[in-house]
């Protein structure tokens, strides 16, 4: 099953460009003003980040809009093992897919990340999720995407990922390094809920979908070209072998 994506009526419009014959280099060319508020940033390490340990595996759990993006941005992170598409801020009764599109549910499409944190740090995935994941001056929206279920959003699992990422949005909000400031939530408490098996590994599936191809692969392209040193072509699935780093 293919889902439907409630988005807004620029992926209706890229859709029918593709029926068209518009090609994809074309619509990847053509960052209109719309699209630039969702441009990368080069932004500074945290100076404040979670304190060494012996764990080998550690959760984070973001929310940047869609989670296809997010989740796609984060299975190429060096040191992420698994990166899972879901829901976080609502009841259990109401991590659906369709309930979650209406915006009453309290969730947020969000991206639970498993990593080894001898190979990457939280504050580094902190860094990634601010500067190419998605933007986090964008208040209850994520470019074409709008409603409470695509803020910006972090579920901290504990006191320490709270701390680092409040620090962190002060650091980054005092440097003014965004064209605005961080609407971000931080949201602790929240548990997460797996998606639905079609939204799993949907940037690998679906890259030459529009809506893909226009608001996504771009991130990937950044995370590319801004964190060279832990970017991998090969992706992590969730519905597919665990490559190797």
């Amino acid at each position: 099953m293919k889902p439907i994506h409630k988005t807004s009526s620029r992926r209706k419009i890229l859709t029918l460009m593709a029926a068209s014959g518009v090609g994809l280099a074309a619509v990847l060319g053509s960052h209109s003003a719309a699209n630039a508020a969702e441009k990368s940033y080069v932004i500074p390490p945290p100076t404040v980040d979670e304190k060494p340990s012996d764990a080998r595996t550690a959760v984070a759990v973001f929310a940047g809009g869609c989670f296809w993006g997010v989740q796609g941005v984060f299975q190429r992170v060096t040191g992420v093992t698994n990166a899972v598409s879901g829901y976080a801020g609502g009841a259990k009764e109401t991590a659906d897919y369709h309930k979650v599109g209406s915006g009453q549910t309290g969730h947020a499409e969000s991206v639970q990340i498993t990593y080894d944190p001898s190979k990457i740090s939280y504050g580094k995935l902190l860094q990634i999720y601010f500067s190419v994941a998605h933007n986090p001056t964008q208040l209850n929206r994520q470019g074409p995407d709008v409603g409470t279920q695509y803020r910006s959003a972090v579920f901290p699992l504990n006191a320490e990922q709270a701390d680092v990422t409040k620090a962190y949005i002060a650091q980054l909000n005092l440097a003014r390094v965004f064209d605005a400031a961080i609407v971000t939530k931080i949201e602790p408490g929240k548990a997460f809920y797996p998606a639905e098996g079609y939204h799993q590994d949907y940037l690998t599936l679906h890259p030459e979908e529009p809506y893909i191809a226009y608001n996504d692969i771009p991130k990937v392209m950044d995370l590319q070209k801004i964190f060279p040193t832990v970017y991998r072509a090969k992706p992590v699935l969730v519905n597919g072998p665990r490559l190797a780093e």
